[in-house]
């Protein structure tokens, strides 16, 4: 019995052992799961979007998504580098330097959720992953009965144009995981037809699809300090359209919260958000 108990001591030791320590994050998606699954003191690195959780914001930079700073991520000497994929080929590059990397996905629901297994897997906390996918599923199919029969709300989500102006509109569509969690909140999408993830569109395009739901993040992608003042103006520039439904029944909301644009466990709190703009009534 003494022996068996060693072995399995010692079984247990090498596992652990085997797992990274060392693990550093390439976009804010990325962090999010790792702490997730309960990794925040395991991450050595992030990049400069990297807002939450709060002690995220702490670690070490090592750049941006777009543009990462392999002598920073080398510095740190990870066992684990995390990337989502791109076309920089990223992964290439960093197995050049000898780094270990695992490289994922999330441009849909699916994808968020075999992220969280990927990196769950080669973390070594597989049971974890498996929960936490579990209560995600759980919670959005949880919003999604709730708002269940009611008629769809016509809504449009902007997530990018010029500073202080309704030109170079950039809209979700079809290939966003986005479109998914408007469709979950019992919402369709005006542009849910375009194949881009996020299409430019024109104000003669809005006007003629009439959403009755706006969500503007616009000039807000970045979520730090942006006040109450700035977010006003952001709807008061809607009132130039008064025969737009959204503007004539006050349902034009500005947002800036990484929630809306970071997939990954709290996309149930932007999905919620959605819901209480499209479904009011339904007491989310």
């Amino acid at each position: 019995m003494t022996i068996w108990r060693g072995l399995v001591l010692i079984s247990l030791a090498t596992a652990l052992s085997a797992q990274p320590r060392r693990i550093v994050s390439t976009a804010p998606s990325i962090t999010e799961m790792l702490y997730g699954l309960g990794l925040g003191d395991r991450v050595v690195g992030v990049t400069t979007f990297c807002h939450y959780p709060p002690e995220a914001a702490k670690k070490p930079k090592i750049g941006t998504y777009t543009e990462p700073n392999l002598e920073a991520i080398a510095s740190l000497q990870p066992d684990l580098v995390v990337i989502q994929k791109n076309p920089v080929q990223l992964q290439s590059r960093l197995e050049r330097l000898g780094l270990h990397v695992l490289e994922v996905s999330h441009d849909n629901i699916e994808q968020v959720y075999g992220s969280i297994s990927a990196i769950g897997t080669a973390a070594g906390v597989p049971d974890r992953a498996s929960n936490l996918v579990g209560s995600l599923r759980k919670q959005l199919e949880d919003i999604r009965s709730r708002v269940a029969g009611r008629p769809p709300t016509r809504m449009m989500f902007i997530v990018g144009r010029a500073p202080n102006r309704l030109e170079d509109l950039v809209a979700v569509g079809q290939a966003s995981y986005l479109n998914e969690l408007i469709g979950m909140a019992g919402g369709r999408n005006i542009f849910r037809e375009a194949v881009a993830p996020y299409p430019k569109v024109g104000m003669e395009e809005v006007l003629s699809r009439d959403p009755q739901v706006i969500v503007d993040m616009g000039d807000m992608a970045q979520t730090v300090g942006v006040t109450d003042e700035h977010k006003r103006a952001v709807v008061e520039l809607w009132h130039r359209y008064p025969a737009i439904s959204a503007v004539r029944d006050r349902r034009v909301f500005a947002v800036a919260a990484d929630i809306y644009v970071v997939p990954g466990p709290r996309m149930v709190l932007a999905a919620r958000a959605f819901a209480r703009m499209l479904h009011p009534e339904a007491g989310l």
